[in-house]
């Protein structure tokens, strides 16, 4: 199991790597295929600016409206470019598990593989935005290591340890979201040199070639490391650790004898709780760089190095505190924790501007609080919802299995519809956040949001109740 972990968690590093490298680079992009294309105002991506233009002008206060055009290029590089991702996800995710449960994690994977190498090759040589808006679209159709990750982890692991082997997906998030866009930063200023006898390359083809030979250089490693995990994983056995369901004080009463109907219920419970928290969350995660620009006046270094921050004390949390911590107080309260400390840091924001002008040391410690609640919630809330989901899971040698041996709720599909509501929360709520930023301004929009956040911590007391217990 320790070996499987470890190749797991490598290829993630890889993989998440390669993912984040182009994520500062978005917005120069659309600059750069913005004055490719300038001379066809017909064209696909004047058209799209166009009509980002016409979104904006409908929220947009007209009386702040310094930089609208500036606005137009982050809102379409960051946020509609990434819901496009985050939403053939969505589609994608509950296929990409369903199809894994019967055919074998590693085929699937390295399947999905090719399609992350062929939205990289697309990338660099895409000199239209069209071309390039393909590379996204093969990306989100084919990006499927995360989820595929955490259903090998659960496949290999028993109830007792499987949260705090699904650690590893969180720390990994993290180290890579630390390094990964400084080196595309570093790597965009390094174009790769003309020539008059091959075809045109994008601007930024030196950090896609580092992602493409990155994206190679894992599937490489998990046709070589990685064995098949379906159907050869650990078992739940009587006296294992498994999960209390709400109000239950039964302790002689096994996960495995509730009704499936039950179990089901939980998954649906939990998909929900991860979609409304991501629409929050994302929504904090992606406008909290307006924020600093918009009332600090902060750079992109400056931004980086705020970002940067809160993936290393994320890290930090979850390779000690979260991993030791979990299998006490039990994954649905490390949630709710979680959800409580990104409460308390919207608050912490909505307070912050009356303070900018004023007192600007007060402002600065405001916005340190808030990182250091956003890293405590980025490194509990998904991780644990996901842990829980599992547990919901019948194991492929377990004993709720059809009349063929297959698993009643298996892994693969239901861990797949589990991500799918994340990723349909993520396309949503930067797009939520950004209309109700330009309308109304940052107090009302982190003030909104941290009552949302109380309501939905509240709304998980019976999903925390449910508590991992030995046996």
């Amino acid at each position: 199991m320790a070996k499987i972990e470890t190749v797991v968690f490598l290829s993630l590093v890889l993989d998440l790597f390669a993912f984040t490298i182009p994520l500062p680079l978005f917005p120069r992009l659309i600059e750069w295929y913005t004055l490719r294309e300038s001379s066809n105002p017909t064209g696909f991506l004047p058209r799209t600016l166009q009509f980002v233009s016409s979104v904006r002008g409908t929220f947009y206060k007209p009386d702040l409206d310094t930089y609208p055009q500036r606005w137009d290029v982050v809102l379409l590089g960051c946020g509609l470019m990434g819901s496009v991702f985050s939403t053939l996800q969505f589609f994608v995710s509950p296929k990409i598990g369903a199809l894994s449960d019967k055919y074998g994690r590693k085929r699937i994977l390295l399947i999905t593989m090719i399609g992350n190498i062929l939205s990289a090759a697309v990338w660099i040589q895409s000199t239209t935005f069209a071309t390039y808006m393909l590379s996204r679209v093969i990306g989100g159709l084919s990006e499927g290591n995360v989820q595929l990750a955490i259903a090998i982890l659960s496949d290999v692991t028993s109830p007792a340890n499987r949260s705090k082997a699904l650690a590893h997906v969180g720390i990994a998030f993290a180290i890579c979201f630390c390094i990964g866009p400084p080196i595309g930063a570093y790597f965009a200023s390094r174009p790769v040199p003309s020539n008059s006898w091959g075809p045109e390359l994008n601007i930024y083809a030196t950090p896609a070639i580092l992602t493409l030979v990155l994206l190679i250089a894992e599937t490489a490693f998990l046709v070589i490391a990685l064995p098949e995990t379906l159907g050869k994983g650990a078992p739940v056995q009587d006296g294992e650790m498994t999960t209390r369901l709400p109000n239950d004080r039964d302790d002689s009463k096994p996960l495995n004898k509730y009704p499936v109907e039950m179990r089901i219920k939980i998954l649906k419970d939990l998909r929900t709780l991860h979609f409304l928290f991501l629409v929050l969350f994302s929504g904090v995660e992606f406008t909290l760089t307006f924020l600093t620009f918009d009332l600090l006046d902060w750079n992109i270094v400056q931004n980086g190095k705020l970002i940067g921050s809160i993936g290393i004390v994320s890290a930090l949390l979850q390779g000690g505190y979260v991993r030791r911590s979990t299998s006490k107080v039990g994954e649905g309260n490390m949630a709710r924790r979680g959800v409580s400390s990104c409460a308390i840091a919207l608050v912490f924001l909505a307070i912050l501007p009356r303070y900018v002008g004023s007192n600007p040391l007060i402002s600065m410690k405001l916005l340190q609080a808030a990182a250091i609640c956003i890293a405590f919630t980025s490194a509990t809330v998904v991780n644990s919802l996901t842990a829980f989901a599992s547990l919901q899971c019948d194991d492929d040698l377990g004993m709720n299995t059809d009349k063929k041996g297959r698993p009643k709720i298996a892994k693969g599909k239901a861990l797949g519809e589990f991500r799918s509501s994340g990723q349909l929360g993520r396309a949503i709520g930067p797009l939520l956040a950004c209309a109700s930023y330009w309308t109304f301004g940052p107090s009302l929009t982190y003030a909104t949001s941290a009552g949302a956040m109380v309501a939905l911590s509240f709304n998980m007391k019976s999903i925390a109740a449910a508590k991992s217990v030995m046996y």
